[in-house]
C-alpha cells in the first residue's frame, strides 16, 4: 500500500541500539507499526486461530512486555491492525474515485487501485478480507462496516438515489470481496488484478439494466 501502509513498512525496521535521537512517542509508534505488521506477517500462514502472540512479535522484533504494554491482547492488536489496513484502503480507493471523468470511469478507477493494493500486500489484505471471519464477532462487524463505507462511496459517486440501488451496491461490494478470497489465500498477485475486468463489466451491466438509478 502506498503512503501509511509504505511508511509503515519502513518501520518494520529494527530500532537502533544504544543511544539515538527518536522520543518516546516515536519509539512508541514505530513498536506499534511493526506489531501490525507483524500481524500479517505472522498469520499468513497459520491464520488468526493458530496464530500465538509470540509468533507476532517475533515477526515484529519487539518484546513480550512491549506487545503487552501497547494491546491488551491478540485480538486487541489483531483489530488495530484491522483498522490501520482499512484506513489505508479506503484513502487509496476515495484519492482514486475523486479523478475527474464520467462517474462510471471513475468507478473503474477505484476497482483497479483497490485490487492493486490488495494485491501488493496480500499479507496485510488477507487480515481484512479472511482472518476478521475467525477473530469473531467484533472483527466480523468492522469489516461490514468498512464494505458498507465503500458500498456508500460507490452510490455517492454514481449518484445512486433509491434503496434498491443501495442495497445493490452493497451486493457488489460483498459479491467482489467474495471473488478475491480464493486469488488471496492461493497468493495470486496477478489472478487478482484479473479481476478488474470482470468486475467493471459486471458493474456497467447492473448500470445498464438500471439497478444504480
Amino acid at each position: 500500500m502506498t503512503g501509511t501502509v509504505a511508511a509503515s513498512t519502513d518501520a518494520t525496521r529494527r530500532l537502533p541500539r544504544g543511544r539515538h535521537d527518536l522520543t518516546r512517542e516515536q519509539i512508541a509508534e514505530d513498536q506499534r507499526l511493526r506489531i501490525l505488521l507483524g500481524f500479517a506477517g505472522a498469520m499468513a500462514s497459520n491464520g488468526y486461530a493458530r496464530t500465538p502472540i509470540a509468533a507476532v512479535i517475533a515477526h515484529a522484533g519487539v518484546s513480550r512486555e512491549t506487545y503487552y504494554r501497547l494491546y491488551s491482547d491478540k485480538l486487541d492488536g489483531f483489530l488495530a491492525a484491522f483498522d490501520l489496513v482499512s484506513t489505508v484502503l479506503l484513502a487509496e480507493l476515495d484519492r482514486a474515485v475523486e479523478g475527474p471523468g464520467p462517474p462510471l470511469d471513475r468507478i473503474d478507477d477505484g476497482v483497479r487501485r483497490y485490487l492493486e493494493v490488495l494485491a501488493e500486500h496480500r499479507g496485510e489484505a488477507r487480515l481484512f478480507l479472511v482472518e476478521a471471519f475467525a477473530a469473531g464477532p467484533v472483527a466480523i462487524e468492522r469489516r461490514a462496516e468498512v464494505q458498507e463505507r465503500i458500498a456508500a462511496r460507490i452510490a455517492e459517486v454514481l449518484e445512486v438515489g433509491s434503496e434498491s440501488g443501495r442495497v445493490t451496491c452493497r451486493m457488489l461490494v460483498a459479491a467482489v470481496s467474495a471473488l478475491i478470497v480464493t486469488p488471496l489465500v492461493a497468493d495470486d498477485h496477478d489472478a487478482i488484478l484479473a479481476l478488474g475486468p470482470l468486475i467493471s463489466a459486471e458493474l456497467r451491466r447492473y448500470h445498464a439494466a438500471g439497478l444504480l438509478s
